[in-house]
């Protein structure tokens, strides 16, 4: 006997079967046995049959769980109690299975140790011979998003050194950073957002540099595997360097894009920076690199990075 049971017929004519996982009211997410997860569009199907429970909502704001029926092009939820509720396909919102539903349940009140994927990147160089160098980085990236904000952490620092005899100088790089950023939606395309960077950097003589600040953004796209925002608002910088300290305050823009490539590996890019409101004319680039003053410069950034849940 077929572990499956769950029957999802099209319009024309064909049959699947298997286990309903979840559906957005434009795609069906079927699971099988002999082809593993298979998406069919809504508007095709003619018919589901389901044994085992599924929670639907419908377009008319209306909900009902239970096992599933197709009777003349319109379903049969066969409610636990009550009467069985009644509804064409085409009104169905959105459905999903038992495991899906407690995942969405989750998903709107998530803990806050909920929800997190991460990354480490670790990388280590040693040449002997004709040079003799070192170079170690090491780069954290966390995330956790839910239906309404996202909160992005990350860390990253750089040592490289010249261990040829008399080099000067022996270390080459020294540097250490890290923040976040919290998004919150204002309304499904407007989102509020707060952030901290830091940074530090041993060669340059800086002991800190701090950078908070806050403003708006704009999700033109923002689906499972694709997301592009666009910020603006206002920060202040706080730099203390070995020989003199210094603060000012600037606007924030930015332009951020994200695209999944496979369950755990997304394609990162980042461009922001930070007109100088003290001094028309200059800003800095993020992440934020020591620069001669007047010097204008764009830095860009884009990654892969492969998350562990």
């Amino acid at each position: 006997m077929s572990a499956f049971a769950d029957q999802v017929a099209l319009k024309n004519g064909d049959h699947f079967t298997g286990t309903v996982v979840k559906s957005d009211g434009k795609t069906l997410i079927l699971h099988t046995d002999y082809a593993g997860d298979v998406t069919i569009k809504f508007d095709v199907i003619r018919a589901i049959d389901a044994s085992e429970p599924l929670h639907l909502q419908f377009q008319d704001g209306r909900s009902a769980s239970g096992a599933v029926s197709t009777a003349d092009g319109n379903l049969k939820v066969a409610a636990k109690s009550g009467e069985p509720v009644q509804s064409p396909i085409s009104d169905v919102k959105s459905l999903r299975n038992d495991a899906e539903e407690t995942a969405y349940e989750r998903s709107l009140h998530p803990g806050l140790m909920q929800g997190w994927a991460s990354g480490l990147n670790l990388g280590f160089a040693l040449t002997r011979g004709n040079s003799a160098t070192k170079n170690l980085s090491i780069g954290f990236l966390a995330t956790r998003q839910t239906l309404h904000d996202k909160l992005d952490a990350y860390a990253n620092s750089v040592y490289a050194a010249n261990d040829a005899t008399g080099a000067v100088p022996s270390t080459t790089a020294n540097s250490a950073g890290g923040g976040f950023r919290y998004d919150h939606d204002i309304k499904p395309r407007i989102f509020g957002f707060v952030a901290a960077d830091f940074f530090s950097d041993a060669l340059q003589g800086l002991n800190i540099r701090a950078v908070e600040g806050g403003g708006l953004g704009f999700h033109a796209i923002k689906n499972d595997g694709t997301a592009l925002d666009f910020l603006g608002g206002l920060n202040y910088t706080h730099e203390s360097y070995t020989v003199f300290t210094r603060n000012f305050a600037a606007l924030t823009i930015g332009e951020n894009f994200s695209q999944k490539i496979g369950k755990s590996t997304t394609l990162l890019q980042d461009l922001n920076f930070f007109p100088d409101l003290n001094h028309t004319g200059e800003y800095q680039s993020y992440p934020i690199q020591d620069e001669p003053e007047g010097e204008v410069r764009f830095q860009y950034k884009m990654s892969l990075e492969r998350m562990a849940c």
